[in-house]
Order: structure tokens, then sequence, then C-alpha cells
């Protein structure tokens, strides 16, 4: 594995060409289409702290670019644009594959048999530990998903312990109000995914109350009208909690007869 930080080993990280901007941002348009002028420049300091903060890199052969290392920090610094990159502390390290990796696993039963395996991903996160990304470059992420988001949403959610899907909220959200939305949504997304429908977003949230928050959070930036037909009472909650609102600047999106 090589690491790479020349460019951005600096507390006070060196300028970015505009040019450099406008290409990493390109394939980035639909995600990052809510933003003001002023907000995208937000963003693009930001990552740059980002980057002064934090060390990427290159696992089995991957040549870790500045685009690359640009394009991961504007998608990680996104969620937490109107928050604080404090809120990634504690942590310094993000492992970078070219494609998809394995990941060996040991579990124990019910009936105390161990079971060894190996588990394909695309990302991984760990609470004082690296976040491990996967890179296929620009079609790194279907439409409607995020890679990045998803295991930064992880980071997020175990900032008040272990992964559970119920980060730490501001002063003025309700924990009540939380938990109705995600958890009503969460067993209607799940009798979804048991009947085999397609609602358009991974069936890999019914995993987990943590996998649900991580994935929805990607669709909240990714497609946000999906997730305020299908669950707009989520989309209230995840709203107040990113301090967001990706529908601001797109069409509102139709009715649907789903209402949790």
């Amino acid at each position: 594995m090589r690491c790479f930080s020349r460019l951005f080993k600096r507390r006070t990280a060196p300028p970015v060409p505009a040019e450099q901007w406008e290409t990493v941002e390109a394939p980035l348009a639909d995600l990052l289409a809510h933003l003001s002028p002023a907000e995208r420049a937000s963003l693009r300091t930001q990552a740059l702290d980002f980057l002064a903060r934090k060390q990427i890199c290159g696992a089995a052969g991957l040549q870790i670019t500045d685009e690359i290392r640009l394009t991961i920090a504007l998608q990680a610094c996104l969620p937490i644009l109107k928050l604080d990159l404090a809120a990634y502390d504690g942590w310094v390290e993000i492992i970078v594959y070219p494609g998809d990796f394995v990941i060996p696993r040991r579990q124990v039963s019910e009936d105390g048999v161990l079971h060894e395996y190996d588990e394909i991903a695309l990302g991984e996160a760990w609470k004082s530990g690296p976040v491990v990304l996967s890179w296929f470059g620009e079609t790194a992420n279907p439409p409607g998903t995020n890679v990045v988001i998803h295991e930064f949403a992880h980071k997020l959610d175990m900032i008040n312990g272990e992964a559970d899907g119920l980060p730490p909220l501001h002063a003025g959200m309700s924990i009540r109000d939380w938990e109705r939305a995600f958890s009503l949504a969460y067993r209607s997304f799940c009798r979804c995914v048991d009947a085999g429908e397609n609602l358009g977003i991974d069936p890999y949230a019914a995993e987990h109350p943590a996998e649900f928050f991580a994935v929805l959070s990607e669709v909240f930036f990714a497609s946000p009208a999906t997730l305020a037909r299908l669950y707009p009472a989520v989309y209230r909650q995840l709203a107040l909690f990113y301090r967001q609102d990706p529908l601001a600047a797109r069409p509102a999106p139709p009715a649907s007869p789903f209402r949790f």
C-alpha cells in the first residue's frame, strides 16, 4: 500500500486552480446541484481542510492522483458542509482500492459454530480506524448511490457509540421523531425487499438500521426526490440533521401513496 500526502500535508493546503475544480466536480454535478455558489466555495475550502488532516492511501497498486483525492474529499465533506469538520476527528487514514475488495469475516453462530468466509465489499468504516473505499473512476456510483457518503455516514453514526442508525442529534431535534420516522420506514422497506419490490433504493439498506441510515443518507444527497417521495418523514429528519435541503433547487417530487 502506498500513501500520498505531498500536496495536502500542510495545515493550510495550496490553492487548486479553478479549472481543476471544474474537472473534479463535473462528474458530481447532480450531487452538488443544490448548492449555491457560496456553498460550493465553502465545500471546496472544507475539502482542502479535510485533506490537510487526512492521509489517503492507494491499495493494490492504485496510484492516488490529485483528482481522486479531491473527488473523495468533496463527497466526504458534503454531509458535514453545515456541521463541523471535527465530526471526523479521531482517525486519519482513508484506504482506496481499485475496485471492490475482499474482507475476511469470522462469525460464531447461535449454536457456537465458527464460520469463516470472505465478503466482497465496496466500503468499510471502523469507529476509531480508517475508512476503506473502492474506486471505479467516474462510474463509481450507480444512480442514486454514493459509496463515500455511505461510509462517512457510518462515521457520523459512530460518534456516540456503535453504529445503530441514531447519530448524535442537534439541539432542537427530537429523538422520538427520528426513531418514529426511521423505524416505520425501515419496517416498510424490509417488507418491500422481502416481497421483491424495487423501490430504487439499494436492498442492502434492509440489513440493519445502521445500514438503513447510511444508505438513506446516500439517497438523500444522490436521489433526494426518491427519498422524499417514498419516506418524506425520513427526508425531513435528514434535512434537519445535515442542515441541507437537496430538493430546494430541484423540481418537487410527485406524490406517493407511501406516507411514513
